[in-house]
């Protein structure tokens, strides 16, 4: 485990109780002997970095640390089809309940109604968390400030499990980290997780640290059709958004206006 920032610390504590509590319902192996009677996930990795056009995941939250209450009454089955109508080539989804407002369930809604694929944002901070999320999503978010080292062993349950994982990063060692792991999907945080701070730049500078055959998400900070076209001019594969569609009145429309439609 890296050193957390004081951002990051109580929310990986808490979910590391709620973890707990989970368990207390359903072990590991009881998750395990479900995931092996799924059916494959649908792709999350080729679909956000199939050549052609900048892809968009398109992102639902009602709350974050940073922004508080961004939208308390969404209904996130509705705009996860409104984000599909729109172009979005896959959606991301926090489950996080005491920060983001996340549930569970509500993935599952909103996944039961789309075909794209389906990204569970959330704080994995132990290894029940990537099966669980097995069960719900086509891809986990392994954040590397969390898991330091251990990204690796992550990740291999993940790809042990079919299932595909975004690893986060914010700076030159943790992507370092990321591709000793044998990231095939990095996504660089715009957001310092200490300050908040959003600085686009920050994907600019990381970007070249990356080899080419493995994908490149740009994360937080993304408002604006220049913003879009900013990350374009630097090869990202796809953008991830989430605020600045979900305060806007019609999300699928924003995510139109976003990408030139």
């Amino acid at each position: 485990m890296t050193i957390l920032s004081n951002r990051l610390k109580p929310i990986c504590d808490r979910r590391a109780e709620d973890v707990v509590a989970g368990k207390a319902q359903r072990s590991l192996s009881d998750i395990e002997r479900e995931i092996a009677n799924l059916p494959p996930t649908r792709g999350f990795t080729r679909a956000v970095t199939e050549p052609g056009a900048l892809r968009v995941i398109a992102e639902i939250k009602r709350a974050s640390p940073s922004a508080g209450t961004i939208r308390a009454d969404s209904d996130p089955v509705a705009i996860a089809l409104s984000y599909e109508a729109a172009g979005a080539s896959a959606l991301s989804i926090l489950t996080e309940p005491h920060w983001f407002h996340g549930v569970d369930a509500e993935l599952q809604a909103a996944r039961a109604q789309v075909t794209i694929p389906v990204l569970r944002k959330d704080f994995i901070v132990d290894p029940w968390q990537v099966a669980e999320t097995r069960l719900m999503a086509d891809a986990c978010l392994l954040i590397v400030a969390v898991l330091g080292e251990s990204t690796a062993d992550y990740l291999a349950q993940a790809r042990s499990y079919g299932l595909d994982a975004l690893v986060e990063v914010h700076d030159e060692a943790e992507m370092d980290i990321a591709l000793k792991a044998g990231a095939e999907l990095i996504g660089v945080n715009n957001r310092d997780l200490t300050t908040f701070i959003i600085d686009l730049a920050n994907a600019e500078r990381l970007r070249p640290r990356v080899p080419p055959g493995i994908g490149f998400v740009a994360e937080s900070g993304l408002e604006t059709p220049e913003d879009f076209a900013r990350m374009r001019s630097i090869d990202a594969q796809a953008v991830l958004v989430g605020s600045a569609l979900m305060r806007a009145p019609e999300p699928g429309a924003q995510l139109r206006y976003l990408l030139g439609q």
